[in-house]
């Protein structure tokens, strides 16, 4: 009986392969649990076009990130915070504040959880800022940090 896996199976394969397997097997377990589908064409033609729609989606989705990656590579926010009597900052600058700041001067939307600070930012100047955009996709933003 040949079956398509719908999820990994130890000792057996991983999700979207076909094995032959016992008729038991793959009636009473596979099947049974959810695990594994009869292999028909039907089923194998589907499964195979949304792993190509899937693939699709993936590269445009990575295309938009290489695009949205060279946009941020290029681009500089300024930052306004309050300082202290000795001109230092209160607290630090925040991925919120980081993430506010490139919507309200550059119109781009990005989700804090992308921000990546190695240390926090706490003295005015000029910091670069490392964004993690997945698919092993890097971006440095140029942040200005400026006292009030």
């Amino acid at each position: 009986m040949k079956v398509l896996l719908i999820k990994d199976v130890k000792g057996l394969g991983k999700t979207g392969e076909i094995k032959d397997v016992k008729d038991g097997y793959g009636q009473n377990f596979l099947i049974g649990k959810g695990m594994a589908k009869l292999a028909t064409d039907a089923v194998t033609r589907q499964h195979a076009a949304g792993e190509r729609k899937k693939a699709a989606n993936e590269a445009e989705e990575i295309s938009e990130l290489k695009e949205l990656a060279t946009k941020l590579d290029k681009l500089e926010i300024v930052i306004t915070k309050k300082l202290g009597a000795n001109g230092h900052l209160f607290g630090a600058v925040t991925k919120d504040e980081v993430a506010h700041a490139l919507q309200e001067q550059h119109n781009i939307e990005i989700d804090k959880k992308h921000i990546n600070t190695k240390k926090a930012i706490k003295t005015i100047g000029e910091h670069d800022l490392d964004f993690k955009l997945g698919h092993a996709l890097h971006a440095t933003l140029h942040v200005d940090v400026v006292g009030e």
